[in-house]
């Protein structure tokens, strides 16, 4: 009869160890399987990744020219490119039309709606030194104020000093002074303080236009309503 031989004790502790590994690699399978399926179920449904679409670029053109000569001044592929090129001629200074005689483009159009083809010819006017609208106001009502007091207060070098400290003023005089300021002081708080701008500007010769208007026309009855001989008008005939 044969004896079965038992194993000696180090065949016996791998043949442990193997069935041990086998059954701890098998736990932490099952609990890797288990965690990754919670984490699945708490993300919910699996999107699809979204289709990158690609816009579609379009490049312009843009050939400047001379409104008057219709010489090239430059040709760039942005505006932008523009206003660097040629430092006298900032944003504000610049007319750009698509006709010689047609109206300025707005600042808020787009090239891509002008353009026929890829190439877009516009036309440049210079419109000369410009201004603020704010800066504009504001010096066109300082000034009628300051020359009604100045012939107010009556300057020796416009009245003779003689004769303004002889004659009594009227006390019409004094309310001309009174009504004529609170005028140009109410506009300019407007202008400050009410009036809201978009931006824009106006050429240089327009302000001096206005100003020359206000600040003369303020001196000539400034100059006969505060004279030494003024007298107002009867009030019965």
């Amino acid at each position: 009869m044969h004896r079965r031989q038992k194993p000696s004790a180090p065949e016996h502790k791998k043949d442990l160890a193997a069935h041990g590994g086998a059954l701890s690699m098998s736990h932490n399978d099952t609990r890797s399987f288990f965690n990754f399926s919670q984490l699945v179920l708490s993300a919910g449904h699996l999107k699809s990744p979204p289709v990158l679409k690609h816009s579609k670029i379009t490049y312009f053109e843009v050939e400047i020219l001379d409104v008057q000569s219709k010489k090239q001044i430059c040709i760039v592929d942005k505006v932008s490119v523009f206003f660097p090129a040629r430092p006298q001629w900032y944003p504000s200074r610049v007319g750009l039309q698509l006709e010689r005689n047609g109206p300025y483009l707005k600042d808020s159009i787009n090239i891509q709606s002008l353009a026929a083809s890829s190439i877009i010819t516009l036309y440049f006017t210079d419109l000369g030194q410009q201004v603020g609208w704010t800066t504009f106001f504001l010096t066109e009502y300082t000034g009628p104020l300051l020359i009604y007091l100045l012939f107010y207060i009556r300057l020796s070098t416009i009245y003779d000093q003689v004769e303004s400290m002889k004659n009594f003023r009227h006390p019409v005089v004094h309310l001309a002074c009174f009504c004529h300021c609170l005028h140009y002081i109410r506009h300019l708080l407007e202008t400050l303080f009410v009036h809201k701008f978009s931006g824009g500007h106006t050429p240089l010769k327009n302000m001096i236009k206005g100003c020359a208007f206000y600040w003369g026309f303020t001196s000539w009855i400034a100059y006969y309503i505060n004279h030494p001989w003024y007298t107002p008008p009867c009030m019965y005939k």
